[in-house]
């Protein structure tokens, strides 16, 4: 049996950069990972990563073979333990949404890295798609209601709705504790959640950054690949939960939002699946 070799990628490796031709048939352990560490803009189109243990650096676990691993080698430019790496090969722990592993990354080499531009959020998607001018939003929480939007004088920045999206390998959970319950989530599962996708400007970042907490480190953008009538949209925006915590009941309030921005928008089945976790999960019932 072939031996593999867990990797965690930040960079032109994930998925729709670059460089993940070199993974694209390896495994995916996670699509939406940590690892403690500072992201730095190298300004060659690639980030290098240094170490920290205050910060996180976000990315994708794949599972590789000896002949992959080979060729990220020489991607990096490392040429092997001791020798002058460009990047060299070390072992960290993951943090991932089903618990903890270990994997190789590569961390950048030259002290001068400390000179160079902080990446904002760890994140270097977020680096490369935040400054577009036009961007796409995968709602799955409350924000697939508008009745805050009106509220909040905002309602003509959501007014462009592409359409229900289907994110595979995720599903909502409520792992968000505010002061009244949970919040809404999404995390890496075997299932798929639907939401509403809208087509933004980068001037709406502002109000959904506020609304979001994202100054306080509560979420965090992130970019997914999202299904819309059978057509996939790469890198669309969303939100997830920095610090996730076992999950809450949310207040009835705030149910009371997912559901009417839901009702009539996603497909039936996810809808009554909404309401049914409500039960389960919780005993809130909502018939």
């Amino acid at each position: 049996m072939e031996s593999v070799y867990r990797v965690f990628v930040y960079g032109t490796l994930r998925k729709h950069e670059s460089n993940h031709y070199l993974i694209e048939k390896a495994k995916c352990v996670s699509s939406q990972c940590w690892t403690n560490g500072i992201l730095y803009d190298t300004g060659n189109g690639y980030p290098g990563m240094a170490a920290s243990t205050s910060k996180r650096v976000y990315g994708e676990v794949y599972e590789v073979t000896a002949k992959q691993l080979k060729q990220l080698d020489v991607l990096e430019g490392y040429e092997g333990e001791g020798m002058d790496n460009l990047y060299d090969r070390i072992t960290q722990v993951v943090h991932t949404d089903f618990g903890t592993i270990e994997a190789y990354v590569y961390v950048y080499t030259s002290e001068t890295i400390y000179e160079l531009d902080e990446i904002r959020f760890g994140d270097w998607k977020c680096h490369r798609y935040l400054q577009q001018d036009e961007l796409l939003y995968f709602a799955y929480g409350s924000c697939m209601d508008d009745e805050r939007f009106k509220r909040d004088n905002v309602k003509h920045q959501f007014e462009r709705v592409l359409g229900c999206g289907i994110v595979k390998n995720y599903s909502v959970a409520y792992t968000r504790k505010a002061r009244d319950g949970g919040r809404a989530d999404l995390i890496e599962s075997a299932e798929h959640a639907e939401g509403k996708v809208y087509h933004i400007s980068h001037e709406t970042l502002d109000y959904l950054y506020r609304r979001e907490g994202v100054a306080a480190q509560i979420y965090r953008p992130a970019f997914i690949t999202v299904i819309i009538d059978g057509i996939i949209y790469k890198n669309v925006l969303t939100f997830l939960v920095v610090d996730k915590e076992e999950e809450v009941a949310p207040p009835l309030h705030y149910v009371t939002e997912i559901l009417r921005g839901a009702k009539g928008f996603v497909s039936d089945n996810y809808y009554q699946m909404l309401v049914d976790d409500m039960h389960h999960k919780f005993g809130m019932n909502l018939q």
